[in-house]
């Protein structure tokens, strides 16, 4: 276990309420990776300095903070530049990590299938490329003289030209697994196919599993599943495959996103989307945002989608609390309130569960029951006896 300690700052787009939200989601994902967090720093600016990331006055004091504390370990709740990079980790003299490199470490922790531990790499490698300088920082490069004359190629090329190579070929390893989960896909296209949706740890998993009866990883941490897991389930003797995907995140790697294609090939695919939400997390709508914009860059915002309260057992009313819905400030709302709210609200179906305690479960069946049988029967119209 490493101790560390996690920077953000507020700038014009944000507030601190917002940047205190961003650092307690930077919390449980160094959590999720095995860190302990000491404390945190944060700083108002503009924009983050395009050189530090932090001004002058700041970096000194986490610096003299590191050196009186002995942290060996720095986490940045945003993506540092190579030059950020470089010039915060000779200012501070210890393991710097951004929030990319650290969703990386995560998801290579977690990836067990050949399929994602490829995806995980490739994504590595692409985030590593344009920062190899800094990794021979401490070298000089080739000198130049009598006898010191070398192949004409400095070691930090011949590693870019080694993880060019790697990279290509990543790509390539991919691409049959594309081909083959297409292939996979296509041998049960006549099947009803849900996939299950959402934030990182708002219940997916679990959800699979009660509903497929398997034992799917599931896990109080961020990233728990990384591999697309499919099942057959069956309700009222209606059989339909049940997919759960990797979760979403706030500032997702670009990197993640594009290796990741294979899995969310999956939602852009299902008949049906099953959107998993944490009732019981203080910025839930942010999260819900979130998934519905990821949704919506991926093209599936308008498939038939039912959405999924989950956690009901560990919400809690804070009176004293206001949040925002639809740009309106309003009270904090309790249970109730809430799921009338959103029952009146929302366009698609929802549902308020507890998975875990398995409240509101056989409800839950009979409406994803009610929504496979319509797509099964408008496929089918000649075999309507499932109604």
């Amino acid at each position: 276990m490493e101790n560390c300690i996690l920077i953000g700052i507020i700038t014009q787009t944000s507030n601190e309420e917002e940047t205190k939200e961003y650092l307690d989601e930077l919390n449980f994902l160094a959590k999720t990776a095995g860190a302990i967090v000491i404390k945190r720093f944060t700083q108002r600016l503009n924009k983050p300095n395009g050189t530090t990331y932090l001004g002058s006055g700041k970096i000194e004091e986490i610096k003299n903070y590191i050196s009186e504390n002995e942290i060996k370990l720095v986490i940045f709740d945003d993506e540092l530049t190579p030059t950020q990079l470089r010039n915060i980790e000779r200012i501070f003299e210890c393991k710097i990590l951004d929030r990319t490199n650290l969703i990386l470490d995560i998801f290579a922790s977690r990836a067990k299938t050949a399929s994602a531990k490829t995806q995980v790499e490739l994504a590595q490698y692409q985030y590593l490329l344009p920062r190899l300088t800094r990794m021979w920082t401490h070298l000089e490069r080739q000198k130049g003289g009598i006898g010191m004359r070398g192949p004409g190629e400095t070691q930090i090329e011949t590693d870019r030209r080694i993880i060019l190579q790697k990279i290509s070929n990543l790509k390539k390893q991919l691409i049959k697994i594309d081909k083959q989960m297409n292939s996979q896909r296509s041998n049960r296209s006549g099947m009803v196919r849900i996939a299950l949706v959402g934030y990182t740890n708002a219940g997916k998993s679990t959800i699979m599993n009660l509903l497929s009866k398997s034992d799917v990883f599931a896990e109080n941490k961020l990233f728990a599943t990384l591999d697309t897991t499919v099942r057959k389930v069956v309700l009222n003797n209606l059989p339909f495959l049940l997919t759960d995907t990797v979760g979403f995140i706030r500032k997702l790697p670009t990197q993640l996103i594009e290796s990741f294609k294979s899995t969310l090939d999956e939602v852009r695919e299902a008949d049906i989307l099953i959107h998993v939400v944490d009732i019981s997390h203080p910025n839930f709508e942010d999260q819900l945002k979130v998934v519905n914009e990821t949704l919506a860059e991926l093209g599936a915002k308008n498939k038939p989608t039912y959405l999924i309260f989950n956690k009901i057992d560990t919400y809690t009313y804070k009176e004293h609390n206001e949040f925002s819905i639809d740009n309106k400030i309003l009270k904090n709302y309790t249970l109730d309130e809430l799921k009338n709210t959103y029952i009146a609200k929302e366009n698609t179906p929802c549902i308020f569960i507890s998975a875990k305690e398995k409240e509101n479960i056989d409800k839950l069946r009979n409406d994803l029951y009610k929504m496979a049988a319509e797509i099964h029967a408008g496929r089918y119209p000649f075999n309507n006896f499932l109604w």
